[in-house]
């Protein structure tokens, strides 16, 4: 018989922490626009157990997981390596991990030390408190359909380009047929509040879970993200605002809810886990010399079209000047790179995640994958495609981070942003899906 606790804090952090998200233009919380939380999902069924929980953050780090899991079993027994922790990817949240912007590691800025430690603690706890408040349930999971179609978002590399339209739903319920818990996974970036704001928000994400307390009272919300490394509003948006953050939230909770309508309802599941590591592999920048010419071209471009459309208001100029400046900052990061390896300075999203850590549940017909870093899409939709299972959650920024975007070898041929500030190589992307692959069927074959 199966059994579930669903559980939530607020991990909204004290006004004067510098907000993650858009490292080039340091910000400073004034405040929040709405919460931020820990939301965890705990289910048993004959003696197996997991615990999932969502953050309403950027990043978190390896190490803190590992933290948390150490807790965890000294607390309330469940094995470590049944722990889940995903984020949703907020730019509006402060740091809980390194840094990978050159400015912020050459000024030695450090993670917020005491917010750090609260957070552990707040994750312990509401992974304890779901276990203990478990309750006879059933479990179901499912998709909806929401995507660049219905004007939510899509490739930010290529208009038109792969994207995953599905909205991915697993949820709880009690007895008397109360909807208690729903994790929704959906793959886009939420950055429709962007460098301008100064205030903790979880973005798109917290309409999201508006709508959904709306339309089943009582119910706890987590929200992770799929594999977005090339997914965002920017060729798509309306607008940076609220309004518009609003508007894609409530149309997506809505296609959520519209799962539990067509989900096989189920009380007796069968509960596996499975984990493995891969060896991080990094690529060669070249040499100085030649970075820094790479720099002065990419800023003399940046720097004309700046001078020509800087101040248009016509969003294809706009992305002209904005796409320039992206490359620039993604050479300029090259640069920095090279110089801080000859200088001797610690990069803590590279030693700190290794080796990148992947994990997969199945859960009666619904496999659940947790991968660090941003993942591009195109290795979402490989794996949602070969699992093998009728339902396929691929949740990125899980169990750590990774020292740049988990990129696909084909991206390099345009480059842009994404590709020149990974500090990965160029096959480990294909090689850490393949293990992801390899760790499922292993479980198959546990299960034969």
């Amino acid at each position: 018989m199966l059994k579930a606790g669903i559980s939530r804090a607020d991990i909204t952090p004290p006004q004067g922490l510098e907000l993650a998200g858009y490292p080039h233009y340091p910000r400073y919380n004034t405040g929040a626009h709405d919460p931020l939380y820990a939301a965890c999902m705990y289910l048993e069924n004959d003696g197996q157990e997991v615990a999932m929980v969502t953050l309403d953050l950027l990043f978190f780090s390896k190490k803190h997981v590992k933290e948390v899991r150490r807790r965890v079993e000294e607390q309330c027994g469940i094995p470590g390596s049944n722990v889940m922790i995903s984020c949703s990817h907020t730019h509006s949240g402060p740091w809980a991990s390194g840094r990978l912007d050159i400015e912020s590691l050459e000024a030695g800025k450090e993670q917020p030390k005491e917010y750090v430690e609260a957070l552990i603690e707040t994750i312990t706890y509401i992974i304890a408190e779901a276990k203990e408040q478990a309750f006879p349930a059933f479990f179901g999971a499912g998709y909806a359909l929401c995507g660049a179609e219905s004007g939510i978002g899509g490739n930010r590399r290529l208009p038109g380009g792969p994207h995953d339209p599905l909205v991915s739903v697993m949820a709880v319920k009690d007895e008397q047929d109360a909807v208690r818990g729903m994790f929704v996974n959906y793959t886009l970036h939420p950055t429709f509040i962007h460098e301008w704001s100064n205030v903790c928000t979880a973005d798109y994400p917290c309409y999201l879970k508006m709508q959904l307390e709306e339309m089943e009272p009582g119910v706890i919300v987590g929200f992770s993200q799929g594999a977005s490394g090339n997914q965002s509003s920017r060729y798509y948006r309306q607008g940076e605002s609220y309004d518009e953050a609003e508007r894609v939230g409530r149309t997506l909770g809505k296609a959520a809810h519209t799962v539990l309508d067509k989900i096989q309802w189920q009380n007796d599941i069968k509960i596996q886990t499975a984990d493995a590591e891969v060896e991080l592999e990094l690529r060669d920048f070249g040499t100085e010399e030649a970075l820094m010419a790479q720099v002065e071209q990419d800023e003399a471009v940046y720097k004309e079209l700046y001078a020509k459309y800087g101040t248009s208001t016509n969003r294809e100029e706009y992305y002209l000047w904005q796409n320039a400046n992206l490359k620039l900052l993604g050479s300029e990061d090259q640069l920095g790179y090279v110089r801080m390896q000859k200088k001797g300075i610690k990069v803590e999203l590279l030693e700190d995640e290794a080796p990148a850590e992947i994990q997969v549940f199945v859960l009666g017909g619904a496999c659940v994958i947790g991968i660090p870093g941003e993942a591009f899409v195109e290795y979402g939709l490989y794996l949602k495609a070969s699992a093998g299972y009728g339902v396929v959650v691929v949740n990125e920024l899980t169990n750590g981070c990774l020292p740049g975007y988990l990129y696909t070898p084909e991206s390099l041929v345009t480059g842009g942003y994404e590709t020149d500030t990974s500090m990965l190589g160029e096959q480990f992307g294909r090689h850490l899906i393949d293990k992801v692959l390899d760790t499922i069927e292993l479980l198959k074959s546990r299960e034969a």
